[in-house]
């Protein structure tokens, strides 16, 4: 008997035919894609993965040096473990990061709009400053001023700062549980048209998907839904589309020794849905990107009731 329920009503992408297209892809298959700028990838070892994804974010604040030039970088919050990598070589290299700018993608905010400070141990900033410029050597560090989140009072102006420096080189980033990319919600789609005015999108303030405080809760706060704030300040999709490169890392295993991966399906949504406004990540596939898939993510999307 087919046993064939309607989606919750929380969900925005509704194309059920769609999503079981995407489910039904093979691991063997995942990287193929018709849009050759849209370079889908798979390692395996996660150790590579993340020395892969430092090597990345290395490699061109090398580049930009030696051409001479300012670098500038979009960076999330998720994945992680490559910021210490990153840093470890800077480091054991002395590589000079004064011409590094960078903008974060996104920070929690309360039910008002006010973003968390700096110091919360839960903020991004706080984050950041642990895993990545706190290790950088203080004479390689990137300048104070060149470091930059969104917050309550530069929001507003956040996506024109970008722009300001001629636009990021490379914007980095994942997927979040809902298809989001930064804290750009899959719900959002229903404030826009269409897909192109849904692409003009800029930094704002977003209520967050029920989704993304799960997801959140279990990655960061021990599983305690009640301490994840309710809304963040984010970047949209005109600040990612607008670098000049996009490089995206899909990590999402539930913890080590488990075959069970929260990003299974979405990093197929993203990677093989029609570009629309309630899959945030599948506008990735409209511009130049690189898309790495930790080896464990894209296995076959299968029930396992084990």
């Amino acid at each position: 008997m087919a046993f064939q329920p309607e989606l919750s009503k929380f969900i925005s992408f509704r194309d059920k035919e769609e999503c079981a297209r995407v489910r039904a892809i093979k691991k063997e298959d995942i990287c193929k894609h018709s849009n050759p700028d849209f370079k889908i990838r798979l390692i395996d070892d996660i150790t590579i993965f993340y020395a892969e994804f430092a090597l990345d974010i290395v490699s061109r604040i090398v580049s930009a040096a030696e051409e001479g030039r300012q670098c500038v970088l979009i960076l999330p919050v998720g994945p992680v473990p490559q910021y210490a990598i990153a840093a470890s070589i800077i480091n054991r290299l002395n590589i000079c990061c004064k011409h590094l700018i960078t903008f974060n993608m996104d920070e929690y905010a309360d039910e008002n709009g006010q973003t968390a400070p700096p110091d919360w141990e839960g903020s991004f900033a706080t984050s950041m400053m642990a895993s990545f410029f706190g290790q950088i050597r203080e004479d390689l560090r990137p300048k104070a001023e060149n470091i930059h989140f969104p917050n309550t009072d530069n929001i507003n102006s956040y996506s024109d700062m970008i722009a300001a420096t001629g636009g990021a080189d490379c914007c980095y980033g994942g997927i979040g549980w809902c298809g989001h990319i930064a804290f750009f919600e899959a719900h959002l789609g229903d404030n826009y048209a269409d897909l192109e005015e849904y692409k003009q999108a800029k930094a704002q303030i977003v209520e967050l998907n029920p989704m993304t405080i799960m997801q959140n809760a279990l990655h960061s706060f021990g599983g305690d839904w009640s301490w994840v704030p309710p809304k963040a300040a984010s970047i949209a999709p005109a600040d990612i589309l607008g670098a000049k490169h996009r490089s995206f890392w899909l990590d999402g295993m539930c913890g080590p020794g488990t075959t069970m991966s929260w990003q299974r399906f979405i990093a197929r949504l993203a990677a093989h849905v029609y570009p629309n406004k309630y899959v945030p990540g599948s506008i990735l596939q409209t511009a130049k990107t690189d898309y790495t898939i930790w080896g464990p993510v894209a296995s076959d999307v299968e029930i396992d009731m084990s």
